[in-house]
């Protein structure tokens, strides 16, 4: 898998752009900019990421995807009905840079998730993109998908003093952890996540 720095470069050069231009453009400095591509600096935040694509005319799944793989794949809708949109045969599997995830030890498969239309779920806003890891079961506190008498939804767990998984959204009515219900499971794990322009 090429590293993310020579595919920044590549880019950049593609949309005729020197390092000072494409600087300006993501609003950090030239140097920041040669670091990126000489791979000295490995971790890109998510905001950095979403204008770094957005200033090289690019989408985000560009700089995210392997430049040896021909069709880059299309983000799998995810609808709070379930199955998980991954349980589909044809669904494409991404590979992500370790500098995306952020400290996550994840050595999974891994796809590409945007909310279908009209869908609403906590911590995944219209027009985001997520990447998410198929799980059977819980393994660490964070974010998953899980999948419930209600439908698909996403929701931080974290086990409680008990043993028990405790559930919280995102909104102030949901946010106090409590235990998850019986029949509530995680189907995935939410390994990184970009919001989009403006959100």
């Amino acid at each position: 898998m090429h590293a993310l720095g020579p595919r920044i470069k590549q880019l950049r050069l593609e949309a005729s752009l020197n390092k000072a231009a494409l600087a300006r453009k993501v609003g950090v400095s030239d140097v920041t900019i040669s670091y990126w591509e000489s791979g000295a600096i490995k971790q890109i935040g998510h905001e950095r990421l979403v204008a770094l694509a957005d200033a090289l005319g690019c989408p985000l799944r560009r700089l995210l995807e392997d430049d040896s793989v021909h069709t880059l794949p299309t983000p799998l809708y995810l609808s709070s009905h379930p199955p998980a949109p991954w349980h589909d045969p044809n669904a494409n599997r991404i590979t992500l840079p370790e500098s995306f995830m952020a400290g996550t030890n994840w050595q999974g498969e891994c796809y590409l998730v945007t909310p279908a239309p009209g869908e609403r779920f906590d911590y995944l806003d219209s027009g985001d993109l997520a990447a998410f890891g198929p799980i059977d079961t819980f393994d660490q506190p964070g974010r998953y998908l899980i999948e419930g008498a209600l439908g698909l939804f996403i929701g931080q767990l974290e086990r409680g003093h008990g043993g028990g998984l405790l559930y919280s959204g995102e909104k102030a009515a949901t946010a106090q952890a409590r235990p998850l219900q019986k029949d509530d499971h995680p189907v995935g794990r939410l390994l990184a996540r970009w919001r989009q322009e403006g959100s």
